[in-house]
Formats: structure tokens, sequence, C-alpha cells
């Protein structure tokens, strides 16, 4: 029996309108993605990498093309729909970690469960539980400008797993970090592709897309190329 993808995007186009001027970020996409696939997205600056991760995140909306999640097509979705799919269906974690400097670790984590209207002793509870599997059992009261960057996007992690999502997308997330906190963040995507999740990577560079397992490359808007990574053994993608 043919496997149905988790994601399904055909022709997806993004024109920005800028004054006079239209802008063309992503031309004509089309993709599936399976469940557990581990996939980094590739290109150059301007190539529309960071604009189709914000359509699969449902963060920004397609100006034309079909987008399926999960068997749901995302333009049939209202405003309120979106805001749950975005909540629970998919964790961010973005380049800049996108922590609140006012709030600690534990209650940064936390912060999604607010949303969803989940108790306060609950959501305290389970954020000490994702802060713990991401090693920083430790830091839990501490404030993000109390933490070196590596720990703040473990943070960003930490909170991006809280609502226990299907997928992951990860924009740039070892942007801001050296050589070996940029390992260490990507060994712990590698722990959590292996318990089940579906994890979509934006990066342009090489040595973080050689994690992935599959790797698409854009340019000018367009899918360039979609291939397994050689170096590394993978599951087969269905046809």
């Amino acid at each position: 029996m043919k496997k149905e993808p988790l994601i399904s995007i055909e022709n997806l186009r993004k024109t920005y309108i800028m004054g006079d001027n239209e802008v063309k970020a992503l031309q004509s996409a089309s993709l599936n993605i399976y469940k557990n696939e581990y996939v980094a997205l590739m290109g150059p600056s301007g190539s529309g990498k960071s604009t189709l991760m914000n359509l699969l995140g449902c963060l920004d909306t397609p100006s034309s093309g079909d987008y399926v999640l999960n068997g749901s097509k995302v333009a049939s979705m209202g405003d309120e729909e979106l805001a749950v799919v975005r909540n629970k269906e998919i964790g961010f974690v973005f380049q800049t970690f996108n922590l609140l400097p006012r709030l600690s670790a534990l209650e940064n984590v936390a912060l999604p469960l607010v949303y969803a209207g989940i108790s306060k002793n609950v959501r305290l509870r389970k954020a000490e539980e994702m802060l713990a599997a991401v090693g920083l059992k430790d830091r839990m009261d501490h404030k993000p400008n109390e933490l070196s960057g590596g720990q703040r996007q473990r943070v960003a992690v930490a909170r991006a797993l809280i609502n226990d999502p299907s997928i992951i997308l990860a924009d740039e997330p070892t942007g801001n970090l050296d050589s070996k906190t940029s390992y260490e963040i990507m060994q712990l995507f590698e722990e959590i592709h292996k318990k089940g999740n579906t994890i979509i990577l934006v990066t342009h560079e090489p040595d973080i897309a050689a994690h992935a397992h599959r790797i698409v490359k854009l340019k000018d808007g367009f899918i360039e190329s979609d291939a397994l990574n050689p170096s590394i053994q993978r599951i087969q993608i269905p046809v």
C-alpha cells in the first residue's frame, strides 16, 4: 500500500509586493516529505529556503499552489485552526532563539502550554522534563542572558518539543553558535529524529546539512535538486 506523505506541496509560490516591485521569493516548489524524515533545505541567501520554511510552518500563506499537511489542505484552514497546527503539530527552532528575556528557561519552555490551556502545575512539570532531556536540569531558573548560546538553543529545542509535535522546523539553528556547540546541537537533533520526529532544517552550511538524511537544494526560488544524502544510510522514500 502506498504511504501517504506527511507534507505535500505542489507548485507552491510566494510573491511579495514591495512598493512598485514584485519580489518572487518562491517561484515554484513541489515536494513530498514523509514521517520521520530528516530533510535539509539548502541554498544561498535569496534562494527561497526561508520562505519555504515559513510556508511549511504555516507562518505565512502562499500566493498560489497547494499545501497538504497530514491529510488536511492548509488553504482551507481558518486562523484558529492554523494557530492550533502551529502550536501542536509543529515545533519551531530559530537562529536567534526567540526566548523571552524576562522569563526563566523553565517559563520559556512552558510557554506553548500556556497557549494550549494546560494547567500551571502540569506545564511546569513537563517543562522540567523537557529541560532535563536536553541536558539543562541545573539551568531551569536561569534567564536567557545567564545562559550560553548553546544553552539558549537547547532551551529553544526543549520549547519546540513541549507539545510533542510530529514536525520540527529549524531555521539556521546553529547560525549564532561556535563549531563545537553547533556539533552538540546537531547531535541533539539526531537524538530527536531517532525518537520519531520529522525534522526539516534550513541551512546554507554544507557541514550542517550533512547531518540530514535528505538534502533539498533551492536556487532562485526553485528546487534545484532533491536527493538522499549519500554519506548516511537512509530510510527509503516511498515512490
